[in-house]
């Protein structure tokens, strides 16, 4: 569900992100921010020490909250962020959440 309530596209994007991203609160970081820019979806860690989100939104929305990713958060450190399209037809999200370690 998009929170802007406007007619823009939803768009739907799984991404991995590596690095040192792990206890440094960067989950709960990633949660607030995509609160601010209305993105929905969910993020969670991995087992093999990266981070995953699912992020929906506009392709602004989403375009803002990729480079948060890479390089919002002055404690992580990015080395690379996969990011891959989801195809249509997608689950709708109406909120941002953090998930258990998968």
């Amino acid at each position: 569900m998009q929170a802007d309530g406007s007619d823009a596209p939803i768009e739907t994007r799984l991404v991995r992100v590596h690095g040192r991203v792990r206890g440094i609160g960067y989950r709960e970081a990633c949660v607030h921010r995509a609160h601010e820019l209305g993105v929905t979806g969910w993020v969670r860690n991995r087992m093999d020490d990266t981070v995953e989100a699912m992020l929906q939104g506009s392709p602004e929305q989403l375009a803002d909250m990729c480079g948060w990713l890479s390089e919002g958060m002055s404690a992580a450190l990015v080395e690379e962020l996969e990011v891959t399209e989801v195809k249509p037809p997608f689950a709708r999200f109406d909120r941002f959440e953090r998930l258990a370690t998968l």
